[in-house]
């Protein structure tokens, strides 16, 4: 199994330093985070697009022997700017932000990207966006980087069936499924019913927990799970033939973010 962090989600320190860090929207140091990752027994991370900018990230991460596994392309993405527009004045601020994520991606040496769908309109988008998506897919295959749609409840693809289905229609080989756990918990999606149907098209899996209802992430069974339904969750996989990464994604704002992502490793290798 590889297991990989996201490694956004990582926070530290308590109280006032915290909140200021919140206010001012800006994360703990690179190199202070990937070092705590590594003291975890992390190899690998998941990035956002403004990550691994600076001499001392790369020279960080190459020091401690780490590497980066995923990118998330809508993250940092422009205010009003989106793929399911026709108009262009509009979707160019995407496009060139989605473009130098993968560009960017593939030059770090990771293997996959992944876009999250936009939120509903009143008309139907989803030919423009299969468009779009068509583009990616096209541009991440000439860049050795497999490109991935996160289902996500409250957007235009709320379930796995539903981006299953957008990526049968867009038909290219270098469109995938990223399976987050949290996500099907929220659209009441079994696992064991959903993931056989990906096939070859399921890429990346997020591990997380939430109530059911609020995309929370918080760690592994501090919400509805239980170590016995990620072992069945792990033998599901395991039946489907799946052998690409897993990746663990905890919120930010959680009480103790560094706790939250020890504990669910452990869970994780227990329950594989």
């Amino acid at each position: 199994m590889k297991l990989s962090y996201c490694q956004w989600g990582l926070d530290e320190g308590f109280g006032p330093l915290r909140l200021w860090r919140r206010l001012r929207r800006t994360r703990i140091p690179e190199p202070r985070s990937l070092a705590l990752l590594a003291d975890l027994g992390f190899h690998s991370v998941d990035i956002s697009p403004s990550m691994q900018k600076t001499g001392d990230a790369t020279s960080t991460l190459s020091n401690l022997d780490m590497d980066v596994c995923c990118l998330s392309l809508s993250h940092e993405a422009p205010l009003n700017s989106s793929f399911d527009s026709d108009d262009d004045s509009v979707v160019a601020p995407m496009e060139n932000h989605v473009h130098q994520g993968i560009r960017h991606a593939a030059k770090l040496g990771a293997g996959y990207a992944y876009v999250v769908p936009p939120k509903p309109k009143d008309q139907d988008t989803l030919p423009i966006l299969s468009q779009r998506y068509r583009q990616l897919a096209e541009l991440g295959q000439s860049q050795g980087l497999k490109i991935a749609i996160e289902h996500f409840p409250g957007t235009v693809l709320p379930t796995v069936k539903a981006t299953l289905e957008l990526i049968e229609t867009v038909d290219h080989p270098n469109l995938y499924l990223l399976f987050d756990i949290g996500h099907a918990q929220m659209s009441e999606e079994n696992p064991a019913d959903v993931l056989p149907l990906a096939g070859d098209r399921l890429s990346y899996i997020h591990l997380d927990d939430n109530d059911g209802k609020g995309d929370l992430h918080l760690a592994l069974t501090d919400g509805i799970q239980t170590k016995e339904s990620l072992t069945a969750f792990f033998s599901v996989t395991k039946d489907i033939g799946y052998n690409g990464p897993f990746s663990l994604e905890m919120h930010p704002t959680l009480p103790n973010p560094l706790d939250a992502i020890r504990r669910s490793k452990m869970i994780v290798e227990d329950c594989w």
